[in-house]
């Protein structure tokens, strides 16, 4: 039971709203137009839980060869660091990580567009991208998360990727206008990586990972984090505005209190470093999900 936790611990359950929540908003705007499908959801979920446990267990590994797990961390232990799952066991869950993804994705793309025909071929291309970029944040020789573009893969795969592909596998069709809700998913999510690295700014610093809190620093890492939650809003607004037909679509405006009261932890944190923010990082990624759904009920009912 004790390597079961583990494994638990290392998959990093916390972070697994954000990926059901672009998901799940995809759904409710394929729903919305009559396209939805209840087993491209069904795989949908399967593939994006699978990418997201992969990037987790890649991240674990690939952070404890760089160094950026060190005893000055302030994050959770990691578990191949700390001594739960070794390097040989670690590279293997990655690898049985990787092939159901594989297996997942195939499925979801086949079912949806059918076989070897050219937007089978895009997808199967978008899928593959996308575990390269759960491995390589920060496995091998220069992992693009040590260089602080880690948000901008997230606003991409979590918002750009997730919301409009799942829309797209339901539907066989984009809408420009889904850039918005897409945008918000991804802006929300960007939030969350953001405290995460926040939190982890100067075990980062001292390991040469120049994430974006390294990069302006602690004071300015809090008005980014305003610049993210204020931009998640705002896009769900101009959303809901275009499509305003009744009362109803603004629900996920009752979610703002606690946007804000994360987005005033944070600044809190900022002047007192001392403060607890591990809290906050779940808080943000459950109220995303709650944010996203509110939105995705609005259009639907």
């Amino acid at each position: 039971m004790s390597k079961v936790r583990s494994w638990l611990k290392a998959a990093r359950l916390r972070t697994l709203p954000l990926a059901i929540a672009c998901v799940g908003l995809g759904s409710f705007l394929a729903a919305s137009d009559g396209s939805f499908r209840w087993l491209i959801l069904v795989l949908s979920l399967l593939t994006t839980l699978c990418l997201q446990i992969l990037s987790n267990l890649a991240n674990d590994f690939g952070d404890s060869q760089h160094g950026a797990d060190h005893p000055l961390r302030r994050g959770p232990a990691r578990t191949v660091q700390s001594g739960l799952i070794t390097s040989a066991e670690m590279r293997k869950g990655i690898v049985l990580f990787v092939a159901l993804s594989l297996i997942a994705g195939i499925a979801l793309i086949a079912y949806s567009l059918g076989w070897g025909n050219t937007k089978f071929v895009l997808f199967l291309a978008l899928g593959l991208l996308a575990i390269l970029a759960a491995l390589k944040y920060t496995v091998g020789s220069r992992p693009y998360g040590y260089a602080g573009l880690g948000d901008i893969a997230v606003l991409a795969f979590f918002g750009l990727i997730g919301v409009m592909g799942t829309y797209y596998l339901h539907a066989h069709r984009l809408q420009a206008i889904h850039l918005l809700p897409a945008l918000s998913s991804g802006f929300l999510a960007t939030g969350v990586l953001n405290i995460n690295n926040i939190r982890d700014l100067e075990s980062d610093r001292i390991a040469g990972k120049k994430s974006v809190p390294v990069r302006i620093g602690l004071q300015r890492s809090a008005l980014y984090h305003w610049f993210l939650l204020g931009s998640a809003f705002l896009s769900a607004m101009a959303f809901a505005s275009l499509q305003f037909s009744r009362p109803v679509q603004w629900l996920f405006v009752l979610l703002l209190p606690l946007l804000i009261y994360n987005g005033q932890a944070i600044a809190r944190y900022s002047t007192d470093p001392s403060l607890p923010l591990d809290p906050f990082l779940k808080q943000l990624a459950l109220t995303s999900l709650l944010f996203l759904f509110a939105l995705g009920f609005g259009i639907l009912l």
